[in-house]
């Protein structure tokens, strides 16, 4: 998420004293500062830290239920990349699993600052012993940012800025919703804002009006292709999972896989995509080969096996019980489809962990949002299907901008001058730097 904005980065503060040995108290005292803080443990030091930075691996002892401490605990994985305690600090989470290699956020970058990374609960090695997935909701999950937060702050007692991107923004945003002086502000990028989950029209709008009207009908016509074939192509989805050792038992077949691979191409397309990827959309004569290998690098056919769909089963839980799933359209492929509920999250989910939808969820943090949300900044690409519905801000110095073009990947840097210079100064001002 740098971005290309390293080169307008304030640079890490004892970056120059790294080489004359002038920080060297601090940088030898931050390992023995971590090992003090209560519940929290060094896994290791890592290797491959920027000039000026340290990477270390943590382990934080968590509640597995946050109201009821007899509901046991778990060790969530942090990382920290150190600077100085001088400097702001960057709450980043992917919503996922957490990368376990040196990287810095867009805002870590331009503040130049500290980044604690927390991996989402339940996801990666964050994981109860007993996976109750009642417990996994935003509210818990906002609470284990909060207990984050306190410890943290007692080493850096600056500015904190919390970010993320795509779910990670979304869980930002939860974050503040529940807890919503913890951080100073946040920049949340490419976050989904699904307000009723039984309203799919304004991604349907977003669907059928993206890109040319040439582009859709291509990708339409792609997709009924498939379907068309769909006996050829399941025999070579089903090779291919027999070579990897893969099977499909939490979807419940190859041909309900290569259904849902189908119905999602078009968001993916768009998600992950450029109008310049249009042109590689295949024709009416395209042979097996081609489509398959398209839809492949487009929907991702590995994402519906059981190896990898396995991973995350967590996301599509939350999905099903609180953040709600988007639509597409169907109406051009009348009669090839098979399965109704292909695209519900139940799917994704195998059958004996309970799920019940929470109606409630969404619309109270879209009101929070538009109504008392303060110092929030959301960035998103104008081309980006995940966020048909985007989150509207509030007037209490938050902002809603829009990278032209941009996809999934949108960042401060892909916005227009004019909007660049607002963001970067808004992160600056925010984080006492202005």
């Amino acid at each position: 998420m740098a971005g290309g904005l390293a080169a307008t980065a304030v640079a890490p503060a004892g970056a120059a004293a790294a080489v004359t040995g002038g920080a060297r108290p601090e940088r030898d005292g931050i390992g023995d500062a971590l090992r003090a803080l209560p519940g929290l443990r060094v896994v290791e030091e890592r290797p491959g830290a920027e000039p000026g930075y340290r990477f270390f691996v943590l382990g934080l002892r968590q509640p597995v239920d946050h109201t009821n401490r007899a509901a046991g605990s778990f060790e969530q994985r942090l990382t920290l990349l150190h600077t100085s305690v001088e400097r702001p600090t960057v709450l980043f989470t992917t919503g996922y699993e957490a990368v376990l290699t040196p990287r810095r956020a867009e805002p870590t970058v331009l503040l130049g600052g500290n980044q604690v990374q927390v991996e989402h609960r339940f996801f990666g090695t964050s994981r109860p012993a007993t996976l109750d997935y009642s417990h996994l909701t935003i509210h818990q999950a906002a609470a284990d940012h909060h207990r984050v937060v306190r410890l943290f702050r007692t080493l850096y007692p600056g500015a904190w800025i919390s970010t993320g991107s795509s779910k990670g923004g979304m869980a930002s945003v939860y974050h503040r919703r529940f807890h919503p002086h913890d951080v100073d502000a946040t920049v949340a990028y490419s976050a989904p804002n699904n307000v009723d989950d039984r309203d799919d029209r304004a991604y349907l709008r977003f669907l059928d009006s993206v890109g040319s009207a040439t582009c859709r009908d291509a990708l339409k016509a792609a997709q009924r292709q498939i379907l068309l074939r769909r006996t050829e192509m399941v025999a070579r989805y089903e090779a291919w999972a027999r070579d990897n050792n893969a099977t499909f038992r939490i979807i419940g077949s190859a041909d309900k896989a290569l259904e849902i691979a189908v119905l999602r191409a078009s968001f993916m397309f768009w998600q992950y995509g450029t109008t310049e990827d249009c042109a590689a959309i295949p024709g009416a004569d395209a042979g097996t080969d081609e489509l398959y290998a398209w839809l492949d690098d487009v929907a991702g056919l590995a994402l519906y096996s059981d190896p990898v769909a396995r991973r995350y089963i967590p996301y599509f839980y939350q999905l099903g019980t609180q953040m709600g799933y988007f639509g597409v359209p169907t109406s051009h492929l009348s009669g090839l489809l098979h399965y109704p509920d292909a695209m519900e999250p139940r799917t994704f989910v195998p059958r004996d962990i309970p799920m019940r939808f929470d109606p409630d969820a969404m619309p109270d943090i879209d009101h929070w949002v538009r109504r008392r949300g303060q110092r929030m900044l959301f960035i998103n690409g104008s081309h980006d299907a995940a966020v048909a519905e985007p989150f509207r801000p509030s007037d209490r110095d938050s902002h809603l901008l829009w990278a032209p073009g941009a996809n999934h990947g949108a960042t401060i840097a892909a916005l227009s001058p004019t909007d660049r210079a607002q963001a970067v100064g808004l992160l600056r001002r925010w984080a006492g730097k202005a």
